[in-house]
């Protein structure tokens, strides 16, 4: 790993990998704390995210725990681990629903496309793009049936939910919800959106 930080704080010349996710130190190149601890891999550039506002976090634990409550025997409910799209892209979703088998390995660092059965992404400001554009994108491009996008509507979550068409390779918005996230896919879940615990 040293020799990607020979030019920090640039990147490698080659940019970042996926694999380089794997080596970071605990702490930053100059000994700062927990200064790579949410970091995600976006075409080649490491991303810092911010601080998550108390929204994200509300929004993110009571998904969770929804879909862990609803989940089939054979998958499980996990937050805030990456999935490895390619060799310069590894986001890190706020939420994704994977294979049970996948989800007990406690020595996992990501999953794969082909592990993930539905990812979820709740929009902070300063990840709109990448929340709204690039990474359903490539999660789609990378086979992963199901995607939630979820907004903040003056203090209340809308659930944005997609699916995938295998044949484009492209997510069809499927249903907007407000108060109530009721789905049938990827199994289904009747979740109340206006009383998640605060």
């Amino acid at each position: 790993m040293s020799d990607a930080f020979d030019h920090w704080p640039a990147p490698p010349p080659q940019g970042w990998t996926a694999d380089d996710l794997d080596r970071l130190p605990a702490g930053g190149p100059n000994g700062e704390p927990d200064f790579f601890e949410r970091v995600e891999l976006i075409d080649g550039a490491l991303v810092f995210a911010a601080s998550q506002t108390r929204f994200h976090q509300r929004v993110l634990a009571g998904l969770t725990v929804g879909l862990k409550t609803h989940a089939p025997e054979h998958v499980a409910a996990v937050n805030r681990m990456d999935v490895k799209l390619g060799h310069r892209m590894r986001p890190c979703p706020d939420v994704l629903v994977v294979d049970k088998v996948a989800a007990d390995d406690d020595d996992r660092a990501f999953y794969t496309p082909d592990e993930v059965h539905l990812v979820v992404e709740v929009v902070s400001p300063e990840s709109e793009d990448r929340d709204r554009k690039t990474k359903p994108s490539r999660y789609a491009e990378a086979g992963i049936t199901h995607f939630w996008r979820v907004e903040n509507n003056d203090g209340s979550p809308v659930v944005y939910v997609y699916e995938l068409d295998p044949a484009t390779r492209v997510y069809g918005l499927t249903g907007i919800h407000h108060e109530r996230l009721t789905v049938p896919v990827p199994f289904p879940l009747d979740i109340g959106l206006g009383n998640l615990p605060r």
